[in-house]
């Protein structure tokens, strides 16, 4: 793949992103923001000082959660293009718009969906303020081993298809792949930090919303880059115009 290539990619890659971006935006501001008003009235109702807001939670809500989640998603998208021209033609026989659909789906896996079953979002009030680094630290450390996890499983299921066939290679990189992220769930310390008196309701519901805008983000991104994907490297060729000649004229010209 030519640099034009990968750079035209890389440029229909975060567009896809600020799609993708502006679907998650609305889920975010939909689902999430009332789990967090939610949660800071009751951080409020049990908190003693109320320091003064450097920020408002107006803004915070609104150009605030917009430019975050915007230059998260084109971030995200130009990230995911690179990964896409190497991945293309690797992993498989598969048209530009499925290895975009399989490499979102992936991503969403080992990205968000691993790391967040050990250590799921939490809203506002949850959690000590003294402990933020270590699980800052945890959360990432768990994301990283999922990334490189997934790519160790790939590596394997390509080089057992040769002997095992394509199904059987898929069904034992992806047992390998659980079985290793089950012993780094066992491994890596537990962070549980919710308050006794905290709505169980509330925790669930913002988790839920938290985990539905990864969803949105990179489920449309799958969609709307394969789709540009598949124009710019799979053209549909153009058609001929035939023009009918009449048959007066064809005679003439014999």
């Amino acid at each position: 793949m030519n640099s034009a290539t990968v750079r035209s990619l890389l440029v229909r890659g975060m567009l896809a992103g600020l799609g993708a971006g502006l679907l998650a935006l609305v889920v975010a501001y939909l689902l999430g923001e009332p789990r967090v008003d939610a949660a800071i009235a009751y951080e409020d109702a049990h908190s003693a000082e109320h320091g003064m807001e450097l920020v408002s939670r107006t803004l915070q809500s609104t150009a605030g959660l917009a430019t975050g989640v915007l230059i998260y998603g084109v971030s995200l998208g130009g990230f995911a293009a690179l990964a896409f021209c190497f991945a293309l033609g690797r992993v498989g026989r598969f048209t530009p718009r499925a290895t975009a659909a399989l490499l979102s789906g992936a991503a969403l896996l080992a990205v968000y969906v691993v790391p967040f079953l050990k250590y799921p979002a939490n809203p506002p009030s949850i959690g000590d303020p003294e402990t933020i680094g270590k699980r800052t630290t945890l959360y990432f450390l768990m994301m990283a081993l999922s990334v490189l996890l997934a790519v160790a499983a790939v590596i394997v299921g390509k080089r057992l298809a040769p002997r095992l066939g394509t199904w059987y290679a898929t069904v034992v990189a992806v047992l390998a792949f659980s079985v290793a992220a089950g012993l780094a769930y066992a491994f890596l310390p537990a962070v549980n930090e919710v308050p006794e008196d905290f709505s169980a309701t509330l925790l669930w519901q913002f988790r839920l919303a938290a985990l539905g805008i990864q969803l949105t983000l990179w489920a449309s991104f799958g969609l709307l880059f394969g789709h540009l994907a598949e124009r710019l490297l799979s053209p549909k060729p153009a058609t001929a115009t035939v023009r009918e000649v009449p048959a007066e004229a064809a005679a003439s010209s014999v």
